[in-house]
């Protein structure tokens, strides 16, 4: 069989009409970043950090401080509780050394690549 032109019946066909309808979104929004968001999304992230961090530790320091006292409850029947309270601030500074590395992570890299 011969592949001549011919041969082939070869119909061009025309895409069917569309009606297309301009909204003006391209040209009349307001596309320029004033950068501003830049500062304010690593600052809003470094402010909920500390805010994480500072919650803990104020309601633990009064907690240990008090069970370093000698006349605590349970100092007096020979059971202190201090080393509760430093594995639970241990445990919680790891927690928390977990979630503000993954804020920073998310928030500061993606606030650092949209640079112009």
């Amino acid at each position: 069989m011969e592949n001549t032109p011919s041969s082939q019946n070869a119909v061009e066909e025309k895409p069917a009409a569309e009606a297309r309808k301009a909204y003006g979104t391209a040209k009349t929004e307001n596309l320029r970043d004033s950068g501003l968001w830049r500062i304010i999304l690593p600052a809003f992230v470094a402010v909920c950090c500390l805010v994480l961090l500072a919650f803990p530790l104020i309601i633990l320091t009064p907690l240990f401080f008090s069970s370093l006292d000698a006349k605590a409850a349970a100092n007096l029947i020979g059971k202190p509780l201090t080393w509760v309270w430093i594995v639970i601030f241990l445990v919680e500074l790891g927690i928390i050394a977990v979630v503000v590395r993954g804020l920073i992570k998310i928030f500061m890299t993606q606030a650092g690549n949209y640079r112009g």
